[in-house]
């Protein structure tokens, strides 16, 4: 029988982060297997390992509720603390991603290559609209644009944090323009200080409503960041997600001068009981 492993990353409480399916074997499991588990839990990510190409090596894979996904951070958290303190090494479909978990249970991944580039005016207008946001909405200071660093992600900022709390947007419509571009993720965020962010992340092409913590989208607001030059090179930048959906999450992004990798920290801790949570308990459930 299949083992699951409930872990919420991002937290040291199990009411906070964002929980993330595990199972470190899932070697006799095919393609169907794997998202018939990850849909059962209704978790934005299950992450499974299927192999262990050798040495510290582990192969990864995540499925959403709906579809695989080449990378997910807060399931590589989650992964990594279940596996124990240590040094691993994550072969992924986004590339190789090596994991660092220390003797408290704090997890930091290194992103593959990270790289930005323009979100084109069509597809913002788009998006906007999506968001029934305004381009008065945005922050001029940091500007729109797309980021990588395993997976796609729009990036915006707004002017208050207010206007971020407020986040209502139109499911089938920013469902069908990520599926169509290619992103995983939408990242919207508010500057609350020099090197602090508050930052939520709508998922509905992965079948929730939105993420409380995203690793994969912190590590490419931190490539962001760098490219746009909106940080200190050495900067450590704190990012926090969850609380306007009652599960705070804390995310660490360091950039490091000479590494092209963007290093992501958090905790993770086992959710006591390991229920099966169905959608009530996901992520955030797109409403039906």
């Amino acid at each position: 029988m299949t083992e699951i492993q409930r872990y919420a990353a991002f937290s040291t409480d199990p009411a906070g982060g964002n929980p993330a399916g595990v199972v470190l074997d899932a070697s006799g499991l095919d393609d169907a297997e794997m998202l018939a588990i990850a849909a059962g839990l209704g978790y934005s990510e299950t992450a499974f390992v299927t192999g262990r190409p050798g040495g510290d090596g582990y192969r990864v894979r995540y499925f959403s509720p709906l579809a695989e996904v080449p990378f997910c951070g807060h399931a590589t958290v989650a992964t990594a603390a279940a596996l124990g303190p240590g040094e691993h090494r994550f072969e992924t479909n986004a590339g190789t991603v090596p994991v660092v978990v220390d003797e408290s249970g704090v997890a930091t991944l290194t992103s593959v290559d990270p790289h930005v580039s323009d979100l084109p005016a069509d597809d913002l207008a788009a998006l906007l609209a999506t968001l029934r946001w305004s381009a008065g909405d945005l922050d001029p200071a940091l500007p729109p644009k797309v980021a990588y660093a395993g997976a796609y992600h729009p990036v915006l900022a707004v002017t208050s944090r207010r206007r971020l709390a407020r986040l209502d947007y139109d499911v089938p419509a920013l469902k069908a323009l990520m599926t169509e571009r290619g992103w995983t993720t939408v990242q919207l965020m508010f500057r609350a200080g020099p090197a602090e962010f508050d930052v939520r992340n709508p998922f509905p092409v992965g079948g929730v409503y939105e993420d409380p913590a995203t690793g994969a989208a912190a590590a490419a607001f931190g490539g962001y960041l760098r490219a746009l030059g909106l940080v200190e090179p050495d900067a450590t930048v704190l990012l926090r997600q969850g609380d306007d959906l009652g599960r705070p999450s804390r995310i660490t992004v360091r950039l490091v001068p000479g590494e092209a990798g963007v290093r992501v920290s958090g905790a993770a801790v086992a959710i006591p009981g390991q229920p099966a949570p169905g959608k009530e308990n996901a992520a955030v459930a797109i409403p039906e």
